[in-house]
């Protein structure tokens, strides 16, 4: 870790090289009025709205929309099976009706799932109200970008099944209406943070604070709901395939784009965590790699100075469209066949999801050897994205 003391309070990196893009935005973060202590920055990082994707901050008297994102509660989960091996022609089945019954990319279900699967709705949530009937067809969905389900070989000697998924449109919708309510009142808020910054807040206390915080919270339980169903019915047809000889451990799961209200240097404050994931002292985490590369569980060791913080994953090294454009195909899929991994590029459109288009994985771990320990390495076996 490094620290960069040029702005109002420090910025701590966790990675030797940082984006321009990246670093401005950061330099932003610790020149908010409200942003408290120092700003944090996990190895993982890369530009994203307003807020580096893989960076933390914690706020005293206010919410910020865009530290969140527009994906509230994406996150990682996986379950360990009894399995020590599986055939690729079995692989090949299992992911071909983990396909027919897990909607990805912009696909919805046909029809609308039980709301049973639904998180309860608390107190005044008017964009999730307005969503619900969406969200009714989106619940168990995986989406597009660098969502995905993986099958793994762990360093354990078991198979593991991953998912990576979020809150779909609901998110969305929820963070684009309280970033623009921020935006339109921030000359009556009077925070002093310029537009072009795109770190409008909503101060805490505020009748538009509360209302987000709740819609925010009914996001992550959509995204946990979300991700859990999915990963329901992959054991079910795990269980079918293997005639119910086989075992499950109970469910991992970390979410990695919320604000929670945590207490750090003796004061309670608003903990955002914007591709960033929470490593309390004991607590069993996830960062994924990329397509092709390795995955973790971890354990966090409670570091303060990331707030108790850990990446969220590899992180891209460079955009989508300059992915597309700049790598190889030929080479991206030989990496992956010589690895015998059964994954997800059939066009040079795919290459905005392929290994190269991300950081190295072990690179990104050894940087952050003082945020957690490695439980667990996981090599994919077979990859299924949007």
């Amino acid at each position: 870790m490094r620290i960069i003391d040029t702005e109002r309070i420090p910025i701590m990196v966790w990675t030797e090289q940082i984006e321009e893009g990246a670093l401005v935005q950061a330099k932003n973060l610790a020149n908010v009025p409200y942003a408290y202590d120092h700003i944090a920055i996990m190895p993982d990082c890369h530009q994203g709205y307003g807020m580096p994707i893989g960076g933390v901050m914690a706020a005293a008297g206010a919410i910020v929309p865009n530290a969140v994102g527009v994906d509230i509660g994406c996150g990682m989960c996986a379950v360990r099976t009894s399995l020590e091996t599986m055939q690729k022609s079995r692989l090949k089945t299992i992911l071909e009706q983990v396909r027919q019954a897990v909607p990805v990319g912009f696909t919805h279900h046909k029809h609308d799932q039980d709301e049973g699967y639904m998180p309860e709705r608390k107190g005044d949530l008017p964009v999730a109200e307005r969503e619900y009937g969406s969200a009714l067809r989106q619940i168990g969905t995986l989406g597009g970008g660098n969502h995905f389900i993986e099958i793994q070989k762990g360093s354990d000697g078991r198979i593991w099944i991953m998912v990576h998924s979020g809150s779909r449109n609901i998110g969305k919708q929820v963070a684009d209406h309280y970033n623009l309510v921020a935006v339109r009142n921030a000359e009556k808020w009077d925070t002093g943070v310029p537009k072009a910054w795109q770190l409008a807040c909503l101060p805490e206390g505020s009748k538009e604070a509360k209302l987000y915080q709740g819609e925010m919270q009914f996001c992550v339980d959509f995204a946990f709901n979300n991700r859990k169903l999915m990963m329901d019915r992959i054991l079910e047809i795990f269980s079918v395939q293997y005639k119910g000889d086989i075992a499950f451990d109970p469910m991992v799961n970390i979410a990695h784009n919320y604000a929670a209200r945590e207490n750090h240097y003796h004061r309670s404050l608003f903990v955002h965590r914007k591709g960033a994931t929470r490593a309390l002292p004991g607590q069993t985490g996830i960062i994924p790699g990329s397509q092709g590369s390795a995955s973790y569980v971890v354990r966090g060791k409670g570091n303060p100075l990331s707030f108790m913080s850990c990446s969220h994953g590899a992180g891209r090294r460079m955009g989508r469209k300059q992915a597309v454009r700049e790598l190889s195909f030929n080479e991206e899929v030989r990496k992956l066949e010589e690895k015998g991994i059964l994954h997800s590029i059939r066009s040079k459109k795919d290459l905005d999801e392929a290994g190269g288009a991300y950081k190295d994985i072990d690179k990104v771990m050894a940087d952050q050897e003082d945020l957690v320990d490695i439980v667990v390495r996981l090599a994919p076996l077979g990859v299924i994205k949007g």
